[in-house]
């Protein structure tokens, strides 16, 4: 995602919904006041831990807010949908989109010499 603001516009959105003061947020997730202040203005871009903590209290899931954020593709392509270990998965998640398209990219290479070497009794070196 490019636009900080939108991102913090949707965050600030949700604390004024839950009526949630930007200290009892901070008190709620150990996220300063004053960063979040930021993070809302669209000053600072959020990291993926950040946004996780920010969740619960706002009452938002954490995909969601890490989609809006860019670090999670909104449609999750066959490599991510069930065959990824699901640790593999939740650290990708965390990643920008480019990322994690990179990394599947690389798993998919690795998958298939493994199949090739299965199937062909070839030896790796």
């Amino acid at each position: 995602m490019g636009n900080n603001h939108e991102l913090g516009e949707k965050l600030k959105q949700a604390r004024q919904v839950k009526a949630l003061t930007l200290r009892s947020l901070a008190q709620a997730t150990g996220i300063s006041a004053s960063h979040l202040g930021r993070i809302e203005r669209g000053e600072r871009f959020p990291s993926g831990h950040m946004l996780k903590k920010l969740a619960g209290p706002l009452g938002l899931e954490e995909t969601s807010l890490l989609t809006l954020a860019g670090m999670m593709s909104e449609n999750p392509g066959p490599a991510t949908t069930g065959r990824l270990d699901p640790y593999v998965a939740a650290v990708l998640a965390q990643e920008p989109v480019k990322i994690q398209r990179m990394a599947i990219s690389i798993l998919s290479v690795i998958k298939t010499m493994t199949e090739a070497v299965r199937n062909n009794g070839a030896h790796m070196p």
